[in-house]
């Protein structure tokens, strides 16, 4: 009796007790145990109603059941076990959450004990006990197999669906321009309205890694945010946020900080792939020693000056020529009245800005039209200067 004791207590079996075990499981009616579960898994919530079709729930609980049963008979598992891979694989595709799954597969040593208990004589209660452990462990085994397959599978999709994803998204920034239809398919799978307005942004070279941590922030936020590589730049788009006070505004607002183009698509993705190309183009347009997004506003005349560079006009070739002439203190007056003045548009502001005379200031504006023939103080000869002046840092 003293020997006894432990083995109730620890459920450990003990030498005599193999062969009225194996008897007790050759007693086990599978097919039983099979119906008891499926009336059980019913009530759980994430099974009701049947995510799969019944046929398929029973066909991989009666190969559950014979699996656990051979478990039993050897003591517990030391291989895989081909059907805990089958039911995570298909229940992950069903979408069945892994705590529903978990709840269920529980179920099965209720079914197990139940049944254990229904088949033994009253002289087998302490044999029963003795073997709780096994049963336990040869469960949990099994659980833990089919939660390992479910998470693998659950990764599994969520890579195809990145690969999909990021497909669709790819296919926004080639040639030839998808079809209304096709743009409507994308929008769709993207979950965004075909014409709703999209904002993107840029980032070249070493500032992309600051972008990248904050579009992983804002995602951590619960924010959304598609990427696409363009050549050596990373280019982000997103609907505007309307989550004022969020988390995610906060985040999003940290952008007009970073080096990087923004640009507006207003009416979604019929435009990104310009919007994103033109942000691209900004995002190429910082000084080293500069700071704070490049929108259109701040960086329209750099660009204009490159893009009329890369052509091969000159721009202010004839501009520079003409102040050549001068001596470099007159030059250096007459420049900063004239920028000064594109910038303020006030001959009185400018005037006060350099702390000289409104007609000091208009002198100096009608001796540079005289020298170069552009007159600042005409908007279409001006917007020469506005963008000629662009592609170089002022000094």
């Amino acid at each position: 009796m003293t020997d006894s004791v432990p083995h109730r207590l620890t459920g450990t079996p003990i030498p005599g007790d193999r062969s009225r075990w194996l008897e007790l499981l050759d007693r086990l009616d599978v097919d039983e145990l099979t119906d008891t579960f499926l009336s059980l898994v019913g009530t759980v919530p994430g099974y009701d109603p049947p995510p799969i079709p019944v046929s398929e729930m029973r066909r991989t609980g009666r190969l559950s059941f014979i699996a656990l049963v051979d478990g039993l008979r050897s003591g517990g598992f030391t291989s895989p076990i081909p059907v805990s891979s089958d039911v995570g694989v298909s229940r992950a595709r069903a979408g069945i959450p892994l705590t529903a799954l978990m709840t269920a597969i529980r179920g099965d040593f209720t079914v197990l004990w139940e049944a254990l208990t229904r088949v033994a004589d009253a002289d087998d209660a302490e044999l029963i006990v003795r073997h709780t452990g096994i049963v336990l462990r040869t469960v949990d085994e099994y659980a833990g197999q089919t939660q390992r397959a479910y998470l693998a599978e659950q990764q599994r999709m969520r890579e195809e669906a990145a690969s999909v994803r990021q497909g669709l998204i790819a296919s926004l920034f080639q040639e030839p321009q998808p079809t209304g239809e096709r743009l409507s398919a994308i929008a769709h799978e993207l979950g965004l309205p075909l014409e709703a307005p999209l904002v993107a942004v840029a980032a070249v070279g070493d500032d992309i890694p600051a972008l990248r941590v904050l579009v992983s922030e804002v995602e951590r936020a619960g924010g959304t945010v598609r990427t696409h590589h363009l050549g050596d730049t990373l280019v982000a788009f997103s609907r505007p946020q309307e989550l004022p006070g969020s988390r995610v505004e906060a985040l999003v607002a940290q952008l007009v900080r970073l080096r990087v183009g923004i640009v507006e698509a207003p009416t979604g993705l019929a435009e990104l792939r310009q919007s994103a190309r033109t942000a691209q183009e900004l995002a190429r347009l910082f000084r080293p020693d500069e700071e704070g997004a490049m929108t259109w506003a701040r960086g329209w005349a750099r660009l204009a000056a490159r893009r009329l560079l890369a052509s091969g006009s000159p721009i202010m070739a004839d501009v520079h020529a003409a102040l050549a002439r001068c001596g470099d203190a007159e030059r250096t007056r007459l420049e900063e009245a004239v920028r000064s003045f594109l910038r303020t548009g006030s001959v009185g502001v400018s005037a006060e800005e350099l702390f000289c005379h409104r007609n000091t200031l208009a002198n100096r504006l009608r001796r540079f039209a005289e020298l170069t023939g552009v007159d600042p103080q005409v908007p279409e000869q001006a917007a020469r200067l506005v963008i000629g002046w662009a592609q170089a840092p002022v000094g």
